[in-house]
Order: C-alpha cells, then structure tokens, then sequence
C-alpha cells in the first residue's frame, strides 16, 4: 500500500517545511517532497501539521498502556523499569496495534530502596490485595531479573546479567526517598554506583540515573552517567549544578508532569479537555485526576525555571511522564499519551519554543537512545507518524488536534476499541 499525504505542514524533527508531500510505502517512509505518486491512497493534510511519531522518554508499561498511547499519537515508549526487555517483547514489535518499546528492566537498587515505598501494603500488581490494585488485569509474564545491590561488586556482577536478560539500557536508583516522603531510605553509595556505571560503560550500555535531589544529581555526574531520568525538585537550581549537568554532557527527561503530582497537582486540566477525556477509561480517568500527593513542598515554578536553565545550557531535554503500567490513582496526575501532550505544554510554559518542545519528543531521544530510524520524517525511515489539526509548531496544545496515526505505515483507531 502507498499512500501520500498531500498539502500540509511538516514538522521533520528539526525543520518546518510548508506543503509538502510526504509518501509512504509499507512500513516506510518512500519520499518527502515531489508528486504523490500515481495511484497511490490521498491523505489531505490541508490545515494540518505531520510530525514524527512522538516519544514518552519515560514510562513503566503494559500491553493496555502501549495501545492508550498509541491512540494519542506516542509510537514509541521508553521503559525505566518494567517488563518489556528484548526477550519479554517479541508480541510487540510488529503489532501496529501497540507503541513500540524499549526497557530498562529493573533499576540497580539497594534491597528496600527505591521504588518500593511507592506500594501501599499489600498491594500485589494483577492480584487481589485491595480497591488499587487492577485484580481484572493480567499478571506480569514472568519474574523480571532484579538487581538489588549494596556494594561495588554486587553492582559489577550484575550488569552483564542485565544484558544478557535484554535491557536496552542500565537504571540505577539513587533515592534516599526524600521527595516520596520516606526520607533514610537504602541508597546506592558512590562507589557502588561509579562501579556501575563503568562496568554498564564497558559493555556499551547507556546508563541512566533516577535522581529526585540535587545532592543525587551530583552523585550521578560524579559518576559519569549518560543521563537522568528525572529533575531534581528538593530545592532551587544553582549555576553550580547545571554548569556540572551541562559539562558532562548527560541528557535530561524532567518528567514535569510528575514532579507536579509530586506537589499535588492533579491532571484534571487534562482530563477535562475534550479531546483527552472521551478517549479514556473510568479507571484512567480516575488515576489522571488524581496525584502523587507525597512532597507538597515542592514549587512548579522552581522546576520549570530549573528546565530554562538546563534548555539555556544546551543540555538534551526530553519528553516523559513517568506514567504507571496500570491505572492506579496513588501513582496518579499521569496517563499513558495524552500525559506526553501535558509534558510538551510544560516544556513551552518553562521557555522552550513549541519547536524545540516537539524535538525534546521526537528527534532528541531517538538520538541519545540510538533509535535512528525514527524520529524524523525523512526518506527511508519507519513510518511513525502523526497528524494533526493546525500548527503545534506555533501553538503546542495543537498536539491534541489528533487526525490520524500511523504506526509502521498502520493506521491507528484513535477511539478506544
């Protein structure tokens, strides 16, 4: 099947270009710009912007997630812990019913670290240990690889092990649970994780580090990790860290949405926009206009001027959510999707132009994360696209103006099946 979509704006990741004809051919992307080709199925773009497929640079994941984001235009996720390492995703790869994926597995963390006081007690994920917990949804397939560690061997040893499970990429946890409200968690010490990290290096593995705090932000430099899966919310930014994030050359996902849970701010903004709420469940519904609840201290305002001054550094930001795997309103404020639509207007309300706001979703993490043939909307390149009403590249909220989704050149159902 080829199809051209004719007459409208393009985003390509990095540039806009104006009327431009963009036609694919399967799972490809055949040309951008020329003549549609005769006989091949019209899409009229006219008053409409195409743009690469949209990334969540950070998520944890499920069938059911992966189809809801697709649905709002995000083709692709990235896990930071989770299930759908190579060897757990073989079902989703060529499914073009669900947003592709790649994972971390599970995150290097001390025994009783990080994330474990986020589970209420009792709660069992696809089991029955109470009203949270999605007893009607399915269990994990198979226990994942976990790589609790307390010393510099123990986190050596496991690397290779992770590897060999199929991780995409090396978490490490580095959380004393300051900002979720259990401050004297078990955390890596230093040693430990510059162990890690080097050894995930000689292995030629990407490593990224969850930091709530400037204190582990610096920790994780210290180290020499790629990058962060998260913006540190306990205090202002100083010069002085964002000088040190910009001189290693670590990327950042702010994951602002989060941090505002964090707060107690809830996604009901979100929910109430006519073009996100109908295409949700009751029970995603409920976890979006709910929140995290667990640092109410915590100020907005200081996070996104944190994300000006990394932006004005020209550190790599990135679009992500931190959305849960399932609908549960005590991980609330965060929906798989539209959640990314959120993270975008963010993005643009802490100085990001709407451009460099879309390539924060687009072109910048499939880069850092070596997803070179997507991204962009260049010749020869998966078909992941995204078309929608008006110019998100002047108005960033017009990401929501969904009329069509391609995942692989597949045509997506934007209404829940």
């Amino acid at each position: 099947m080829i199809t051209a979509i004719i007459n409208g704006r393009v985003f390509d990741g990095e540039h806009v270009l104006e009327d431009t004809t963009v036609v694919l051919n399967g799972t490809r992307i055949a040309a951008v710009g020329g003549e549609p080709p005769v006989g091949a199925d019209i899409v009229d773009a006219r008053g409409g912007t195409l743009l690469p497929g949209l990334f969540d640079a950070h998520v944890h994941t499920s069938d059911e997630a992966l189809a809801l984001a697709l649905r709002f235009g995000i083709t692709t996720e990235l896990e930071m812990q989770g299930m759908n390492t190579r060897s757990s995703r073989a079902h989703i790869t060529e499914n073009d019913s669900l947003a592709d994926v790649r994972s971390a597995g599970f995150g290097i963390t001390p025994p009783g670290g990080h994330p474990s006081e986020l589970m209420p007690e009792g709660f069992k994920p696809g089991g029955h240990g109470g009203q949270d917990d999605r007893g009607d949804r399915p269990a994990p397939r198979e226990m994942p690889l976990m790589p609790l560690s307390t010393t510099p061997e123990e986190a050596v040893a496991f690397i290779p092990r992770l590897v060999e499970a199929g991780s995409d990429y090396i978490k490490f946890m580095v959380d004393d649970g300051t900002v979720e409200g259990h401050p004297g968690l078990p955390m890596l010490d230093q040693a430990t994780l510059t162990a890690g990290v080097a050894e995930a290096r000689r292995h030629g593995m990407l490593t990224i580090a969850h930091t709530l705090t400037v204190d582990a932000t610096r920790m994780a430099v210290e180290a020499g990790i790629d990058g962060f899966a998260h913006l540190f919310m306990d205090r202002p930014h100083t010069d002085e860290i964002i000088e040190l994030i910009a001189a290693s050359g670590a990327f950042v996902i702010p994951c602002v949405v989060l941090n505002a849970s964090m707060t107690g701010i809830t996604g009901s903004l979100l929910a109430e926009d006519p073009r996100v709420g109908p295409r949700l469940d009751e029970a995603w519904t409920a976890t979006l206009n709910s929140s995290y609840n667990r640092y109410p201290q915590g100020e907005l305002e200081d996070v996104l001027a944190s994300v000006k001054a990394l932006h004005d550094a020209g550190v790599d930001l990135m679009a992500g959510t931190d959305a849960a795997p399932m609908p549960l309103p005590f991980l609330g404020g965060m929906v798989h999707g539209a959640s990314v639509h959120q993270e975008l207007q963010y993005l643009v309300r802490a100085g990001l132009t709407p451009v460099q706001a879309l390539r924060a979703a687009t072109l910048t993490p499939a880069r850092r994360f070596g997803l070179e043939d997507r991204g962009r909307v260049v010749e020869g390149l998966r078909a992941d696209l995204l078309l929608v009403d008006g110019d998100p590249t002047t108005t960033i909220s017009d990401t929501l103006n969904l009329r069509e989704v391609w995942r692989r050149g597949t045509r997506t159902t934007l209404s829940p099946s």
